[in-house]
């Protein structure tokens, strides 16, 4: 048995909105064991750490990662080696470790043999929650294809053995094969693209994707497995049809309107913005090689994002914490909070990559909050959040030790 103290914290998590001084935690394997604001005697051997008043947090939890995409042309993934291509997966991982997210939900890539070499400390990475390949109409998000390329049911077939992010399925049945496929290959939950995007070079942003008896049909197969299906969807039409189907998660919603979101929030489904992403692209997207297709796309949503935060935020639906980085723009991940405490305000950001994101995972007695039998997951910050939300921001300058499952992955002076 391993056993770890932290002393004299100062606690901060989604479940209030005010930091708590003077508490100590102990830790014991891999769980919280006692949490109080009086002294704990802890076992013999125990490594006690003296916080000195520094912030003492619950992992940080991003729900929309892709930590296979080692570069901005997704195209490209498929003609890199792959044994190049994990590695280059593994760097993304482990830096998203050290920035104090212990927990993400892959949103298209990851299967599960990467998920099992965190889990069995062969790779050092955030737990994944993996989607396996995302599902996709031809012509639709995840297709990939150039428009000269000919298509025949035999080249989608083929498209889904090399694909590195997502899969061609049309039709009821190709939709019901697909998700039945990527279940068997263990995936955690279905992803479906429901509208056009940004890296996709075929369809429009405001396009509607798969019919609704092909979502249906995806929904059912997941209940069946006993998890759920998240969707791309950008434009109001694509977001109420997949939450009418049974989506349970929206992913970046950019161009929601009011009527859409209170759709959502009476249907109970969680919105995942992404607005950094964005950010990023617009900032970086020609210099990173960017195709111009996309970047032209981008201006449709650019500057939508935090309006759809706002129209979900009064209409009263669970706002998720996501980032959708891609290659060298991973390194802006800690910034999206920032970008969310706009709206939500320092408490609420906090609240979405924690509290909230750990109930979309379906792991909300497991994880993101600071409790007795949660996971050890937990951050220590040289500041507090709450009061400024730099703090969790630049690069994770601010963050001095990562413990995830009871290990300690990162463990730098209190005093940078």
């Amino acid at each position: 048995m391993s056993t770890v103290l932290f002393r004299n914290a100062t606690l901060v998590d989604g479940t209030v909105d005010e930091a708590r001084e003077g508490y100590n935690l102990l830790v014991e394997d891999d769980r919280i064991k006692e949490i109080a604001d009086a002294a704990i005697k802890p076992p013999a051997d125990t490594r006690e750490i003296d916080l000195k008043g520094a912030t003492l947090m619950p992992g940080l939890i991003d729900a929309h990662v892709h930590v296979k995409a080692t570069t901005l042309d997704l195209k490209r993934l498929q003609e890199m080696p792959t044994f190049y291509l994990f590695a280059g997966a593994a760097q993304i991982m482990r830096d998203m470790l050290m920035r104090g997210y212990t927990t993400v939900r892959d949103a298209a890539g990851a299967d599960r043999g990467m998920a099992d070499a965190v889990d069995h400390d062969l790779v050092v990475g955030p737990k994944l929650k993996v989607s396996g390949l995302a599902l996709s109409q031809t012509g639709g998000h995840s297709d990939m294809r150039a428009v000269t390329e000919f298509s025949t049911a035999s080249s989608c077939a083929e498209h889904a053995r090399t694909a590195q992010l997502g899969r061609i399925a049309d039709g009821v049945d190709e939709c019901r094969r697909a998700a039945r496929d990527e279940l068997r290959k263990g995936a955690h939950q279905v992803k479906i693209m429901a509208s056009g995007g940004v890296a996709s070079p075929t369809d429009p942003i405001q396009n509607t994707q798969y019919s609704k008896d092909e979502i249906t049909a995806i929904v059912e197969e997941a209940n069946a497995h006993h998890t759920y299906v998240m969707a791309h969807a950008y434009s109001a039409p694509a977001i109420r049809r997949a939450v009418e189907c049974g989506v349970r998660s929206i992913e970046h919603g950019n161009l929601i309107d009011a009527e859409t979101a209170a759709f959502m929030a009476q249907k109970d489904a969680f919105h995942v913005p992404t607005n950094i992403t964005y950010f990023a692209l617009n900032k970086h997207g020609r210099e990173f090689g960017l195709p111009e297709v996309s970047i032209q796309k981008l201006g449709e949503i650019v500057d939508a994002g935090l309006r759809a935060v706002e129209l979900s935020r009064d209409a009263g639906v669970k706002i998720g914490h996501g980032t959708d980085l891609l290659g060298p723009c991973h390194k802006y991940q800690c910034d999206e909070f920032s970008l969310k405490a706009e709206v939500l305000g320092n408490h609420g950001a906090i609240r979405s990559a924690t509290i909230t994101n750990a109930e979309l995972l379906e792991q909300e007695d497991e994880i993101g909050k600071l409790a007795p039998g949660y996971k050890a997951d937990l951050i220590v910050v040289r500041g507090n959040p709450l009061a400024d939300i730099g703090f969790l921001e630049q690069e994770a300058a601010h963050i001095a030790l990562v413990m995830r499952d009871g290990k300690i992955f990162k463990d730098e002076p209190l005093v940078a």
